[in-house]
């Protein structure tokens, strides 16, 4: 399918405090890939007056939004009102593209011209937001806007709801990362514009991405009305890696999807109050869980439409949506550990049996692994720190039980690290002694951040099969996609995605 180009300006917002470091930043703007660009006056170090805006709007090389934000909507402008206006009015005089001007100010006083008339709201969004709006609409403005912070996704599907109603070209957005995909998803419902920083460090507005983010990593210029929307579920999810990995997929196998990040604070409520929030509309056609949301998963999709070992687990990370929004789920995790394994000892699944592994942790992950290697009727014991919980695993698996301060007694063939002992930052940290590891064949440390921790160093120094996280990683999302769309994944294209991400050689 070939990529559209999208009709929603994208647009950076220019805070430098002088007038010649705003031409610079314009020209940096157009060179990056902008469309448009907002001269924020507010960040100015002086007022401007006649010949600094005539300098700042002569020979522009793109369009100019003007605006002086008050502190009053978040704004650094704290001088006379009347000033203020007056300023925007000497813009629209010398040929600014669009002056944007408060709602809040009388109609009597706005400056005439082509105007984009917004409202502010960075505490939540607001009781009165269907009112807000009705009220933009019927204004003389040419464009509105509005933004207010969110609290969840939720109000970032409202802002985009706003786009979709709306009689006039309209921006409308929810700050913060809960509202990211009020950005990204701008060009698909017909945003008059979506403001991108030129880099990070210079955002205007909380949650505010960088062009380069917005084009390379959320593929702004393929987003359209048609574009399938996937997206991962979690708290944090700043720092996943997935958005990059689905993304690259997607655009590799020409399906015309985005994927994007939904951070949702812990709990049922808050994870129900978004899936509630979503309507067909939307186009959300799937979604990748992480913790601490995938209990709350398999009790919103139901255990009857859901596998026979991930209703064991307990727990999924992958959810369908289907044209009629009913819901189907998964849990990649337990085949693409067993598969990672499987593949570097060069067996099939039931070549697991009655083979003696040694899983260190009784998280999330060690219950996916622990399950799976059940169910191929492996010999399992659990190490862990908090005893109980490792007793309650290997009870509900029919496996064994030990203290983490036994480890060092083991003698499995086979060792799985499932703690995050040795994940980046904290890279130095190992959960086993080395002198352990000479009696195992095959460590396998589900880390992938780093892709070699020093687990597997001192593992491959001891002679072992090494398997890292890494792979286990790459095998889920390549299942997640393929459950998705029914495509083959491009593995070898994601697992080059994550170790660019990583910043590590090939």
């Amino acid at each position: 399918m070939p990529e559209t180009i999208s009709k929603t300006a994208l647009i950076v917002p220019l805070i430098q405090s002088t007038v010649g470091e705003m031409r610079s930043a314009m020209c940096k703007a157009d060179e990056a890939g902008a469309d448009m660009v907002e001269c924020r006056l507010d960040y100015l170090s002086q007022p401007p007056d006649e010949a600094a805006l005539q300098a700042l709007l002569s020979e522009r090389s793109l369009p100019v939004i003007i605006t002086c934000r008050p502190k009053r909507q978040g704004g650094q402008f704290a001088g006379d009102e009347s000033d203020r206006l007056e300023i925007l009015a000497m813009a629209a005089r010398l040929g600014a593209d669009y002056i944007d001007v408060e709602l809040d100010v009388p109609p009597a006083r706005r400056p005439k011209g082509r105007t984009i008339i917004s409202h502010h709201d960075f505490t939540g969004r607001p009781a009165d937001l269907e009112k807000i709006v009705a009220e933009l609409n019927a204004s003389e403005a040419a464009v509105c806007k509005i933004a207010f912070a969110a609290d969840g996704p939720e109000d970032a599907l409202a802002a985009l709801e706003i786009l979709r109603k709306s009689s006039k070209p309209t921006i409308a957005l929810a700050m913060g990362e809960a509202g990211l995909v009020s950005r990204i998803l701008a060009g698909k419902f017909g945003a008059f514009g979506m403001f991108a920083s030129s880099h990070e460090g210079s955002e205007s507005a909380p949650g505010q991405l960088t062009v380069e983010q917005m084009k390379r990593l959320y593929r702004w210029d393929s987003v359209g009305p048609a574009t399938g929307v996937y997206g991962v579920i979690g708290c944090p999810v700043a720092h996943s890696v997935s958005p990059a990995i689905h993304n690259a997929a997607f655009a590799e196998t020409d399906i015309d999807a985005v994927y994007v990040p939904l951070l949702i604070q812990p709990g049922e409520g808050n994870f129900n109050r978004f899936m509630d929030a979503v309507a067909p509309w939307a186009d959300l056609r799937g979604l990748s869980v992480t913790i601490p949301h995938k209990e709350n998963a398999i009790a919103r999709v139901g255990a009857e439409k859901i596998d026979e070992l991930s209703r064991r687990i307990g727990a999924i990370n992958t959810i369908a949506i289907a044209p009629d929004g009913s819901l189907s789920g998964t849990n990649t995790d337990y085949a693409a550990a067993i598969d990672a394994l499987c593949a570097a000892m060069e067996i099939k699944r039931e070549g697991l049996s009655g083979r003696k592994v040694a899983v260190v942790g009784a998280g999330g992950v060690a219950r996916a692994i622990v399950a799976a290697l059940a169910h191929y009727h492996a010999d399992v014991t659990i190490y862990n720190r908090t005893f109980s919980r490792a007793e309650k695993l290997a009870d509900e698996f029919g496996g064994k039980a030990r203290p983490l301060d036994e480890v060092a007694t083991l003698s499995s063939e086979i060792v799985i690290n499932c703690t995050s002992i040795g994940m980046h930052p904290d890279v130095d940290d190992t959960p086993l002694p080395a002198d352990v590891l000479s009696r195992a064949k095959v460590v396998f440390d589900t880390i992938y951040n780093p892709p070699r921790t020093r687990l597997l160093r001192e593992s491959s120094n001891a002679g072992c099969v090494c398997i890292s996280g890494l792979d286990m990683f790459v095998n889920q999302a390549a299942a997640q996609f393929e459950f998705w769309t029914g495509e083959s994944a491009p593995r070898e294209l994601m697992h080059q995605v994550v170790l660019e991400h990583l910043n590590m050689p090939r």
